[in-house]
């Protein structure tokens, strides 16, 4: 049976909803060692984030988008993300 481990990468708007057209946007990525940021694109541009997890070993098997306002406007993405654990060594049996 495989065990998981999970995480999450967050991609969200760093700006106002203004006339702004173009916003800026942050990803972080939160997983059992805490939180990495990785990084602010100047436009959408998730697929890049994704593709690190994946050279990473990560799977996103959910997208949750948060939309705001109206007209409705995309404020964040957050991605669900899980990868097969490492197999840890049998433990010894006493005797």
């Amino acid at each position: 049976m495989t065990r998981w481990e999970y995480a999450r990468l967050e991609y969200s708007s760093t700006g106002t909803f203004g006339n702004d057209r173009f916003m800026d946007w942050s990803a972080s990525f939160y997983y059992f060692g805490g939180v990495s940021r990785w990084g602010t694109d100047e436009r959408f541009d998730d697929l890049r984030h994704l593709n690190r997890a994946g050279n990473a070993g990560w799977q996103a098997y959910d997208r949750d988008p948060v939309y705001v306002g109206t007209p409705r406007r995309l404020h964040s993405v957050t991605y669900s993300l899980r990868r097969a654990a490492p197999e840890e060594p049998p433990q010894p049996t006493a005797q």
